[in-house]
């Protein structure tokens, strides 16, 4: 995976669940999970905006790029 994913940690560092971030978010707790996981295919920006308003964060604090090419095709 080329993005990995810091979304777990931010959590435990703001003391919040998931279930709570996904209240504050407007999202599924089954969107929520697929981002943690690092398995989303996309996400949108008005989302992360949002992430990153309520855990106090910055999209680096959440995303990061591992340096490595990802195929489309690659599963």
């Amino acid at each position: 995976m080329a993005i990995v994913v810091h979304l777990e940690q931010k959590l435990k560092e703001k003391s919040m669940t998931g279930k709570e971030l996904c209240r504050l978010v407007g999202i599924t707790e089954a969107n929520l999970s697929i981002l943690r996981s690092g398995k989303a295919k996309g996400v949108r920006f008005s989302t992360i905006n949002k992430i990153c308003y309520y855990l106090g964060c910055d999209v680096g604090d959440i995303l990061a790029f591992d340096g490595q090419l990802e195929d489309d095709d690659e599963e």
